[in-house]
This record gives C-alpha cells, sequence and structure tokens, in this order.
C-alpha cells in the first residue's frame, strides 16, 4: 500500500499544476500521482492529498464522489479558486468540501489559492459593463479576473507544498506521541 497518493480534478489546469509541485515536493518515495477518472482508487493509499477547482463555492461531483468513498483514510485537501486571494471564501469553500469526507476518516486541512479562469468568464463580465446597475461589479470582476491570470505562480506553489509538508509532519508527531 502507498503511503500517500495525489489525487487531482483539474479544469483548467491551475490544480494539475499545484498536485505536481506537490508531488515533486513530497519528499517520500511510497508515493503516486493521478488525474481523478471513474477508475481511481480509493484504497491504495494511508493518506489521499486530494486536489479540486472551485465549483460554485464547493468541489466538482468527481472529487465529491471519489471524498465520499474513502474509508479510513487520512484525508488533506488542495484546491484552486477563481476568486481571491480572500481567506473568508477559501474558508467557506473548505467548509464545504471537507463535508463529504467520511466521518472515519482523519481531516488534515486545506490549502486554496487563486487560480486563473476561462477568456469565456472574462468576456461574461465585459458584457456586464454595458448594465449601469452591474458596472461597478463587472469593473471590480474584470480586475480580479486579470489579477487571477497570474496564478498559480511558484509563490503558491511553495506555499502549497509548505502546507502539505507540514500537515503530513503534524500527523505523523501525533502517531508518536
Amino acid at each position: 500500500m502507498l503511503k500517500y497518493k495525489i489525487v487531482y480534478s483539474s479544469r483548467t489546469g491551475n490544480t494539475g499544476f499545484l498536485a505536481t509541485a506537490i508531488y515533486q515536493g513530497l519528499l517520500e518515495r511510497s508515493k503516486d500521482i493521478e488525474e481523478l477518472t471513474g477508475n481511481t482508487r480509493w484504497d491504495d493509499a494511508q493518506t489521499y492529498i486530494v486536489g479540486f477547482w472551485t465549483d460554485r463555492g464547493s468541489c466538482s461531483s468527481d472529487t465529491k464522489e471519489f471524498l465520499q468513498k474513502l474509508s479510513g483514510k487520512n484525508v488533506l485537501l488542495f484546491g484552486t479558486c477563481g476568486f481571491g486571494p480572500d481567506q473568508e471564501y477559501y474558508h467557506k469553500i473548505e467548509e464545504q468540501v471537507k463535508q463529504f469526507i467520511p466521518a472515519d476518516c482523519r481531516y488534515l486541512g486545506c490549502f486554496i489559492c487563486q487560480g486563473k479562469m476561462p477568456m469565456t468568464v472574462r468576456e461574461k463580465y465585459q458584457l456586464m459593463l454595458a448594465d449601469k446597475k452591474k458596472k461597478s461589479l463587472a469593473e471590480k470582476m474584470i480586475h480580479n479576473f486579470d489579477r487571477a491570470l497570474l496564478h498559480p505562480n511558484q509563490k503558491d506553489c511553495v506555499n502549497a507544498v509548505s502546507f502539505v509538508r507540514q500537515s503530513v509532519g503534524h500527523m505523523l508527531a501525533s502517531t508518536l506521541v
């Protein structure tokens, strides 16, 4: 059985980018990485590091289904979100996603950072500019969109790796006590 398995769902490549950085930064030989499919196993590792893209304040349905299959595992979450950087919003996303983890699993925490969005989203915001009532909101959304184009960046990757290492380190320390 593997010690760690990184499983991720990535719609635009952001979460896959973080997953690769985490895999490379995880100092353990007994590990694997896999993009989530219908054939992804949920019983071949002790600890699952599960990545998701944010879909309406939660994770995608394939991630929900995968998390619900886990039993008796250590679970650490990481994700990307177009809106940000807003720690309060990230916390709400975490609360939504972690509810899909079965009660017999050990939850280790969640890392979320901003990620770029498809250009179709910016085009939608640009159409909103024509509506005087929505213009101010649209300008803010376009500004956020443009800022998100630079994420995840190298600093986000370093932070994600650090978070995973720290979370796994805490898990190991608590089993030794």
